[in-house]
């Protein structure tokens, strides 16, 4: 069943750019449509291929590392505690997911040993994750809720804060029933990326462009919520995938812009007292104009 609300979100950008025939330069077009988004629970039934399509895209080069099969079966064990979010219907393939996994309780889950092992390399390789790699060398590792939340590349970032305001509730109901989701600390899983020059152009050897200076790199995010929760966290920062794609990924990623993009995975840390503020101030951030 719907998960208690259906929300409409009326004339949504979820298109592209649409060029003019003569190829001059132009104003961009963008296609708008009318969706009617609905948040559900997780459904074991119907969700298992769409969820792990959208695991795969969340990890990214680094998604063969782990048993996709097994954290989608994880996340459908516990159909009270998440949100997917579809257009067409409960019986339809998720567009958008959050959810939340409680790293002590399940510490000795083939995949959640892989995960935490994982994690902590990645904090212990960005100093700014200090806290984070501490944090699960601790023996046995504190309840500290992993979140995990992806959707398609065009889904609008307002149908985020429902999911995460559904969320909290439902961990309050859960703690309620004396279930194991009382965290310490929220961890979320994330993506960023940096613009690189491109291969194409670099092959070109046009001297009229300039390279840009070695150094720090500007972070982008591709979950705009992101931006946001840094500001609550303990700690946060990216890191370099273990799997690396190859030289002309970054192009095939470039679409209408001038450089290429390298994605990087991200850790958010939250400590377990900070999470509501950072949830309504995410909701503030992305509240749908009136």
């Amino acid at each position: 069943m719907g998960k208690r609300k259906q929300v409409k979100d009326g004339d949504v950008e979820m298109g592209g750019t649409n060029p003019s025939a003569e190829g001059e330069e132009s104003d961009e077009e963008m296609e708008i449509v009318n969706v009617d988004f609905e948040w559900f629970d997780p459904q074991p039934a119907v969700d298992f291929h769409g969820l792990k399509n959208l695991l795969r895209q969340l990890f990214d080069a680094d998604a063969q590392l782990f048993n996709m099969s097994e954290l989608a079966d994880m996340i459908l064990a516990q159909p009270l505690l998440g949100s997917t979010v579809k257009v067409d219907g409960n019986e339809s393939d998720p567009y958008a997911f959050l959810t939340v996994l409680n790293l002590q309780e399940h510490k000795d889950k083939p995949v959640i040993k892989d995960l935490i092992s994982y994690l902590r390399r990645k904090a212990s390789s960005n100093p700014t994750l200090a806290p984070l790699s501490e944090l699960l060398a601790q023996d046995p590792v504190p309840p500290v809720g992993l979140i995990l939340t992806e959707r398609l590349i065009n889904m609008p970032p307002q149908v985020i804060p429902p999911m995460y305001t559904m969320l909290l509730e439902e961990i309050a109901w859960a703690i309620e029933d004396k279930e194991p989701y009382n965290f310490s600390h929220y961890l979320i899983l994330s993506k960023t990326y940096e613009e690189v020059e491109s291969k194409l152009d670099m092959e070109e050897t046009r001297p009229q462009k300039k390279k840009k200076k070695s150094g720090e790199t500007e972070r982008f995010f591709f979950h705009v919520e992101d931006e946001v929760l840094e500001r609550h966290a303990m700690c946060s920062g990216s890191f370099e995938h273990t799997h690396k794609h190859d030289e002309g990924h970054s192009d095939s990623k470039r679409t209408f812009q001038e450089l290429g993009i390298r994605t990087n995975g991200s850790l958010i840390l939250l400590d377990g007292g900070k999470f509501e503020p950072a949830v309504k101030a995410v909701s503030d951030y992305l509240k749908a104009p009136v």
